[in-house]
Order: C-alpha cells, then sequence, then structure tokens
C-alpha cells in the first residue's frame, strides 16, 4: 500500500504562511491544463510559491523526457538541450529551507537523467552549470513585495537565458518588478518576445554570451 502523499509539513507552517503541499496528483492534472508548453524545452515557468518543488519537479520531469528523446543519443547535444530546460525554470519561496530543497530536488530530477544515460561519461561541469543556473533562478524572497527575504532586502532580479550560436548561452537580468510593470505582460509568459508590440523591459545587467558548461566559473 502507498503511503498517504505528505502536505502538511506543521501547523504552525500553515498557521503562519499558508503553506500546503500540492501532491503529485492535482500537480499532473493542472499542468495537463498547458501539456504542450510544459513539453517544450524553452517555455518558461514562473512559481511565485514555489514550495519544496512540487510543480517546478514535474515540469523538468517532463521536459527531459523530451530532451532524452530527441538528444538522449549525443552527450553533447543531451547536455545543452537539458541546461536549456533547467534555465527556463523559475521559483520563489517566502521560507528558506523550501527555496533549498526546491534547488536540491530539481537538480537531483536534472542528475538522475544525466548519469543514468551517461554513467561514468557525465561531466561534474555541467553539473555546475545546473546547480549555478538554480540558485539564481530560485529565489528566496516575497512574491508580493517583490523582494529578496535575505538581507539587505533588494529587489528580486531574475536571468533570461538564451541560446546563442550553438553551444553559447546569453544572459540578461531583469528586476522581476520590471517584468510585472507593464499592464501588456500581465497575459504574458516571462521574458515575452511575442513581436514587436509586445513590451520587452530593459535589462538590468547583460553578459557576453558564454559556452554553457563555462557560465559557472565566468559568471562567479
Amino acid at each position: 500500500m502507498q503511503s498517504k502523499e505528505k502536505q502538511v509539513i506543521s501547523k504552525k507552517r500553515v498557521a503562519d504562511h499558508g503553506e500546503v503541499l500540492t501532491g503529485k496528483r492535482e500537480v499532473n492534472a493542472m499542468l495537463d491544463l498547458v501539456k504542450q508548453e510544459t513539453e517544450r524545452i524553452d517555455s518558461r515557468f514562473l512559481e511565485p510559491a514555489c514550495g519544496n518543488g512540487n510543480f517546478l519537479t514535474v515540469i523538468l520531469e517532463r521536459k527531459l523526457a523530451v530532451v532524452e528523446m530527441r538528444y538522449g543519443k549525443s552527450q553533447l547535444d543531451f547536455e545543452r538541450y537539458a541546461v536549456l530546460a533547467v534555465s527556463s525554470i523559475y521559483g520563489i519561496d517566502i521560507l528558506e529551507d523550501n527555496v533549498r530543497d526546491c534547488r536540491e530536488r530539481v537538480f537531483e530530477v536534472f542528475d538522475g537523467v544525466y548519469t543514468l544515460l551517461f554513467k561514468s561519461q557525465a561531466k561534474e561541469k555541467c553539473r555546475k552549470t545546473v546547480k549555478f543556473i538554480l540558485e539564481r533562478n530560485i529565489v528566496w524572497g516575497d512574491a508580493l513585495d517583490l523582494k529578496t527575504k535575505n538581507e539587505p532586502r533588494v529587489p528580486i532580479v531574475f536571468p533570461e537565458w538564451s541560446p546563442v550560436n550553438g553551444n553559447m548561452l546569453k544572459r540578461r537580468d531583469f528586476t522581476f518588478h520590471g517584468l510585472l510593470a507593464h499592464e501588456g505582460m500581465k497575459e504574458l509568459p516571462l521574458f515575452s518576445d511575442l513581436g514587436e508590440d509586445v513590451f520587452i523591459p530593459t535589462p538590468k545587467k547583460e553578459y557576453p554570451p558564454i559556452h554553457f558548461m563555462e557560465i559557472a566559473d565566468a559568471q562567479q
């Protein structure tokens, strides 16, 4: 008999933060409503109350299944597109332990597939890249006031990771407030680029394109 999924960590957390974790059946049912997007490698998802990662882990599982099906026979291609899939996932949570657990769980989804496919050929540099991206994409913050929770409290910043010239990635940082400020953005995906008439915010910082395996070392 399967054990019942735990949806409440403690009564205090429910009382203080309204924290109730969404079960996997409900997660899958909700994601099936946007199934096509969950299976598009570069479609971006932001979970503003990500908890310990119940949604983000399943989204990555779905994306990596597509990456494996298309690119599983080529290690470099798998690495490139798996990193792109990871880079499309964003989260915010008000509880620091949730953020830490979410990053670890999302990484474990990636590493489980990567290690199973390539075993001893799997590269620590690729794992390091994924961890670096998750440290920046999954943020300890408050989605209501749009600021980080760690001191000093500053506006939440999210990096956009865009593939250029094959193995290169370009990073541009945007404030979360800037992404939400324009009325037209409310119905559009994060970092939307759907044509000339769509509002595109000004990046806070831009980085030169770099090989995806070198991101962690170059952008510390």
